[in-house]
């Protein structure tokens, strides 16, 4: 099973199958050219299914692509998966601490796909994994943080559909991040635009009252260094061309957009 993955499987009024590489899932489930939809998902025999309707064991959340999705752009529509492989679900962990800092790894510089892009800790689910174990495996893996039954809780924010390819034990650097900072992030949502730069991504450009700097802990074959670096980074928008920044990826930006209309959140201000 070397190198086996949970293939992301999709129904639609009752009829579906495997998602096939290179095509929308969010495509199947939104009208026109909407890029959210609220669906049904969860593991249901050794697959990650996405469904219009409830399901034994499912839980409803809100799937959502970035505008600039290739496979909506090219007009690609989910068919048969031929020679092509699937889409593979995987998990990304949102970390939260008791003091309200959220925990982004930088991907190392030597990935082929997106290096020194700011994610959350996370992977590809295994075969008969569910989601919460393939999570607490990767934030272990990633940041050595082992969180024991009992001592947290959690809750799904949503699915994103993303061309990201996980690898785990890669990650350059490590940042808890306070809540404004967080905020802003979430508020720089990437879109068609994704060339423009978004507010703060030039250092000396931030909006509101945010630091000038984030503190990050820097990882390398000599063991660790604390750094800075500065915020604007952090607050760029996806570029449409040319090559990639670094940058918080799309995803995360949805994911820390849930995470802050959370319930309890506001109620904590």
């Amino acid at each position: 099973m070397a190198g086996a993955r949970v293939l992301v499987h999709v129904r639609r009024a009752g009829a579906g199958g495997a998602a096939a590489f290179g095509q929308s899932v969010t495509g199947v489930f939104c009208p026109g050219h909407s890029d959210v939809a609220l669906v049904s998902c969860g593991l249901e025999r050794g697959r990650f299914l996405i469904s219009d309707v409830p399901f034994p064991g499912s839980a409803v959340t809100v799937l959502k692509r970035p505008p600039f999705c290739p496979a909506k752009l090219g007009g690609a529509a989910l068919g048969g998966r031929g020679a092509q492989p699937g889409v593979a679900a995987a998990v990304a962990v949102l970390l939260e601490a008791a003091c309200g800092r959220v925990l982004l790894t930088r991907r190392a510089t030597t990935l082929r796909h997106f290096p020194n892009v700011w994610v959350p800790p996370g992977g590809h689910l295994e075969p008969g994994e569910e989601l919460v174990a393939a999570g607490l495996r990767e934030l272990a893996e990633e940041t050595g943080l082992r969180l024991e039954p009992g001592t947290f809780s959690w809750r799904l924010l949503g699915l994103w559909e993303a061309r990201l390819c996980p690898s785990p034990c890669e990650v350059s650097a490590v940042a808890w991040l306070e809540p404004p900072v967080l905020e802003a992030i979430a508020a720089t949502e990437d879109g068609a635009e994704g060339s423009a730069p978004g507010p703060g991504s030039e250092p000396g450009s931030l909006p509101g009252e945010l630091p000038a700097t984030v503190g990050i802990t820097e990882l390398s074959a000599d063991g660790f260094r604390s750094s800075q670096i500065p915020t604007g980074i952090l607050l760029r928008r996806a570029p449409a061309h040319g090559p990639d920044l670094e940058r918080v990826s799309t995803g995360t930006k949805f994911a820390l957009g849930r995470w802050r209309a959370g319930p309890g959140r506001r109620d904590r201000e």
